[in-house]
């Protein structure tokens, strides 16, 4: 019900009115090698996306790159996973997920934040909501249907085939967003027409 220091990608912290949002964690035995990190967080990524879209069909539901919720152009949550691998061998997950949902106001430091109240003009169920989502997380990890979600993933990745101004450096640039690899980088065509592969921290997306 209520955070006092919530994580964020990155050292960054998330922020949530108590008792208004989801705020869980899920610890998960993976069951996969530790090269399939990626698939697995797209899968996470993808569970909460399709649950959105069967609560509120209206809403225009996407994942912006690699793990943001982003409900009508706003984020309306973010997941944070954090792997735990000993000797090699992929132990455990835990899936952390903040996801806004009846908070009616933000600060102004969070002008592009959204709630799931604000973009559709009505109130859900904190609890079972966050139900839905733990059991869609479940049954997406747990199969073997990896690359059928990977292809969804891409379906819902925020702002496919659009000009989106990015930082690297000192520079600001546009490229368009063409898709995300099986290895999780963002692959980019550049207004030269050449495309490149980008980790996850090397570019900075701005709104």
């Amino acid at each position: 019900g209520e955070q006092t220091h919530g994580k964020g990608q990155r050292g960054r912290v998330w922020e949530a009115a108590p008792g208004d949002n989801v705020l869980m964690s899920i610890v998960l035995d993976p069951g996969r090698t530790a090269d399939r990190q990626f698939a697995f967080l797209t899968a996470v990524a993808v569970a909460v996306a399709d649950t959105l879209l069967d609560v509120y069909e209206h809403w225009d539901v996407r994942i912006k790159w690699p793990n943001d919720i982003i409900v009508n152009d706003k984020k309306a949550g973010g997941i944070l996973i954090e792997n735990v691998l000993k000797g090699g061998i992929w132990t455990y997950s835990v899936v952390g997920l903040g996801l806004n949902v009846l908070q009616y106001e933000f600060p102004p430091s969070l002008p592009h934040a959204i709630s799931l109240r604000m973009a559709a003009g009505k109130e859900f169920s904190v609890r079972e909501l966050a139900l839905k989502i733990r059991e869609r997380i479940l049954t997406y990890t747990s199969g073997e249907a990896a690359d059928v979600l990977f292809d969804r993933y891409n379906q819902y990745i925020y702002r496919r085939s659009q000009k989106q101004l990015f930082t690297s450096g000192d520079d600001a640039w546009y490229a368009t967003v063409v898709m995300v690899s099986s290895e999780g980088l963002l692959e980019l065509q550049h207004e030269d027409g050449s495309l490149k592969r980008y980790m996850h921290g090397a570019v900075v997306w701005l709104w």
